[in-house]
């Protein structure tokens, strides 16, 4: 029997799942991965005592504005470059602390150019990134109960936490926040200046049945230790008219085997 799953449709003008291996000019996936897509489901509906089993990630064709040429909306993904002003450091908590010790020692943490040496400023640097361009997407997933399921609480419970921690449980609390359009922060397409929308699915989405790739290696998700470091899996990815399978538990929809993860333990599985 199949454990019960959700599902979320999101969509939005640009996103860019970040290739690990170019960390400086940014490229994405031709895809969305499933550390994004968790990080949807998360948006939506995160508690300590679930977690998010991404099973498989639909690619769907979105809606394009009106006069967008007909030859960029009938390809599978759309990529474009553009250049951002980025931030070359970040201000250690440690400073921020001595700051509100002393404010008389504070000091802006300017990025712009202005009454600064050189064009670019003192903090800011500019970086190319390739985008995807008009994307939408259909996301599946199961809930998985953790350790700290059916614990004590350490904080008052809301109406929602009511009652013993149960798959069924977060899968309706899901669906409600879905379709009342609740999140705990704005969803987003891989980094969180290309916010994304979200609605229920309502099995009238169009996936992309003619596109079939192999995408080879594509990161899976960071698993984090208890000492705080963590540890990035990568998968094989194949998209198979439309579908990415990336479940590591069941067959996919086209009859692929269960995904395997490589990089998470010495013998190379998930």
């Amino acid at each position: 029997m199949s454990p019960p799953t959700v599902a979320i449709k999101v969509w939005g003008e640009f996103a860019l799942f970040s290739r690990p291996e170019l960390s400086v000019e940014r490229m994405s996936y031709p895809c969305m991965t499933p550390s994004a897509a968790r990080g949807v489901l998360d948006a939506v509906l995160f508690k300590p005592q679930m977690a998010w089993h991404v099973r498989r990630i639909t690619v769907l064709r979105p809606r394009f504005p009106t006069g967008f040429p007909a030859q960029e909306a009938d390809r599978p993904y759309r990529m474009v470059a553009v250049r951002r002003n980025e931030i070359q450091g970040t201000v250690a908590p440690r400073t921020v602390e001595g700051w509100m010790k002393k404010p008389g020692s504070f000091e802006p943490y300017l990025v712009d150019s202005a009454g600064r040496e050189g064009a670019q400023g003192q903090n800011r640097t500019q970086r190319a990134s390739r985008l995807l361009h008009h994307v939408a997407y259909l996301i599946e997933a199961s809930p998985q109960l953790t350790p700290r399921a059916n614990r004590p609480r350490t904080r008052a419970e809301d109406g929602e936490d009511q009652g013993p921690d149960t798959v069924a449980k977060y899968v309706a609390m899901f669906n409600r926040r879905v379709e009342k359009g609740q999140c705990f922060h704005r969803p987003y397409l891989g980094t969180r200046e290309f916010a994304a929308h979200f609605a229920p699915a309502n099995g009238g989405e169009q996936a992309l049945t003619g596109w079939s790739e192999s995408l080879g290696f594509v990161l899976y998700d960071l698993k984090y230790a208890a000492d705080g470091s963590r540890r990035p899996g990568f998968f094989e990815a194949r998209i198979t008219n439309g579908v990415l399978h990336c479940d590591t538990e069941a067959h996919g929809p086209n009859g692929e085997p269960a995904v395997t993860v490589f990089g998470w333990d010495d013998a190379g599985g998930g």
